[in-house]
């Protein structure tokens, strides 16, 4: 009976190739949905010498299109709609930090118009967002 009795031996190595094989499909899947995830609307910043604004979770952006349209993150408003909604948005989440993005080829007052309603609203702190100055070589 003692020919019966087999040795078990742990193994112990690790296999990394299914390891490998998941994570270069992760990485592959990030690599392709990373610039479907471009947030806001596309419109040509004015170019200048600043500083930029890092996107928080606690900001909203109002956008200026170059054919005038008013936009708060994704969704068309009025100029009484934009002072009701920031108006209520403060009320609600006084902490939220407001940008502006102007298109640079839409008139200046219409982007003033903008700041006004959004000062109607009781926003006071405002940051405009810009695109860096590109410097000719």
């Amino acid at each position: 009976m003692e020919n019966r009795k087999k040795e078990f031996t742990t193994l112990s190595e690790i296999n990394v190739t299914p390891l490998v094989d998941v994570m270069l499909v992760l990485l592959i899947i990030f690599m392709v949905t990373a610039p479907m995830l471009h947030e806001g609307l596309d419109v040509e910043l004015p170019q200048v010498r600043a500083e930029s604004i890092v996107k928080e979770s606690s900001t909203v952006t109002v956008t200026v299109t170059k054919d005038g349209r008013v936009f708060i993150d994704q969704e068309e408003v009025t100029l009484d709609d934009l002072t009701d909604r920031m108006a209520q948005m403060r009320l609600l989440w006084p902490d939220k930090k407001v940008l502006l993005k102007g298109d640079k080829s839409v008139s200046y007052g219409t982007v003033v118009e903008v700041m006004a309603a959004l000062r109607n609203a009781g926003i006071v702190d405002l940051g405009m967002v810009t695109e860096p100055l590109q410097e000719e070589q």
